[in-house]
């Protein structure tokens, strides 16, 4: 393996001015969440140029290619990169800055589809060198609703042939570039999205009297529903309930007949899951009513919480140190944030772990999501190189289970 791992190396070197430019038009051409056309006809381009098959139209706008290695149908390893953008505007005043207004790879999402790319073609001049298949899933519409995993997963890509681990690797300004983090076990939380109405009867903000005022009721419901963390969560269990919408269409003196409120809930724990959603419903229907007001909840449901496969998660980490050494294997902590990616991970084996993309040197730190984030692109070399090293180590921890 020590002369296999110097040829991923040798490759992810020769390759990474590629992957960088390719990283780069991603970034400059986001597309946002089922709307990824032009970005699946440039990965077909690719995947084209490198001799590798795939299907288009997948879920929409997603990409699955092959490489199929000796033996190819004796066992399969699935790679995941997420393809959409963000609705941002790029603060960033760089030469790949973004040229489609309002729309940002503020979230890596370029980087993972570079860096998915780059280990694609390694593993392509590599599959004599291995066995199996390998399964390149290039997946539409993570930061929107329903998300494109479950979609995928419902048009059959977890088969034919079916894959025995899926692993993904997602960007992290936390860690500097040139490490990377995992996390065994229950990882990222579940995320639901809180819908509230509250009606009153509006009128004149002099006479109070004589009004139902939903922005009282709909404050008190806020402070109450902080509560079911404090006083109803297991302390043990972590569980977020934050509102970040409060829209009440009144002026410094007229009370508004309606208040809408937007919130998210977040854990750990499916059984706690459902009951957070009945408590929410309960405590804003009895504040509503006890103010003379009604309510109205919706929660739409959202992912489910992420759980790492401790078992693949430790062979990940034993490669990684492998390959980078393990002072670069960094231990990571749960998070609140989400991912779809936990759908595949309901189905088969999988992990997700984190690619450093830090550097306070360059003044690269900016958080996710944020109109500044950008990554150190040293990091693309360890992401592509990292992730064939994993694939043919697993390829060939398969192939010693059997």
């Amino acid at each position: 393996m020590e002369q296999l791992k110097q040829q991923i190396e040798a490759l992810s070197k020769s390759f990474f001015e590629e992957v960088v430019a390719i990283r780069r038009h991603f970034h400059q051409h986001p597309e946002l969440s089922c709307e990824e056309f032009q970005t699946a006809e440039f990965i077909g381009r690719k995947l084209d140029e490198y001799g590798i098959p795939y299907k288009k139209g997948v879920a929409g706008t997603g990409v699955v290619g092959l490489i199929e290695g000796k033996n190819a149908s004796s066992r399969c390893i699935a790679l995941r990169a997420d393809m959409d953008a963000l609705p941002l505007n790029e603060a960033n005043e760089v030469d790949y800055k973004s040229v489609n207004q309002g729309k940002m790879h503020a979230c890596g999402h370029d980087v993972h589809m570079s860096c998915l790319l780059g280990a694609a073609k390694i593993l392509n001049n590599l599959k004599d060198q291995f066995e199996g298949t390998v399964k390149l899933l290039f997946q539409p519409s993570e930061e929107s609703y329903p998300g494109g995993a479950i979609r995928m997963i419902g048009e059959g890509v977890l088969e034919n042939p079916k894959p025995q681990f899926v692993i993904a690797q997602h960007v992290i300004n936390t860690l500097q570039s040139g490490d990377v983090g995992m996390k065994a076990g229950a990882y990222m939380a579940s995320t639901d999205e809180i819908f509230i109405t509250v009606r009153g009867k509006g009128g004149h903000a002099a006479t109070p009297s004589q009004v139902i005022d939903p922005i009282l009721a709909a404050s008190h419901i806020i402070v109450a529903l902080q509560q079911i963390v404090s006083r109803n969560a297991d302390p043990v269990m972590p569980t977020v309930v934050s509102f970040g919408r409060f829209v009440g269409e009144g002026r410094t003196n007229i009370i508004p007949d309606v208040v809408q409120l937007e919130g998210t809930v977040r854990t750990y724990n499916e059984s706690w899951r459902k009951e957070v959603h009945q408590q929410i419903t309960r405590i804003a229907a009895g504040i509503a009513e006890a103010m003379g007001a009604t309510s109205e909840v919706r929660i739409a449901h959202g992912y489910p919480f992420l759980f790492n496969n401790p078992g693949l998660t430790e062979k990940l980490q034993s490669l990684a140190s492998e390959y980078l050494g393990q002072e670069h294997v960094k231990e990571l902590e749960q998070r609140m944030t989400a991912e779809d990616f936990a759908y595949f991970a309901q189905k088969v084996p999988s992990c997700l772990y984190r690619l450093g993309i830090g550097n306070e040197t360059q003044g690269i730190n900016s958080n996710l999501h944020s109109a500044t984030f950008d990554v150190d692109e040293q990091s693309i070399e360890t992401g592509m190189g990292l992730m064939a090293w994993i694939t043919v180590g697993m390829l060939r921890e398969v192939t010693n289970d059997k």
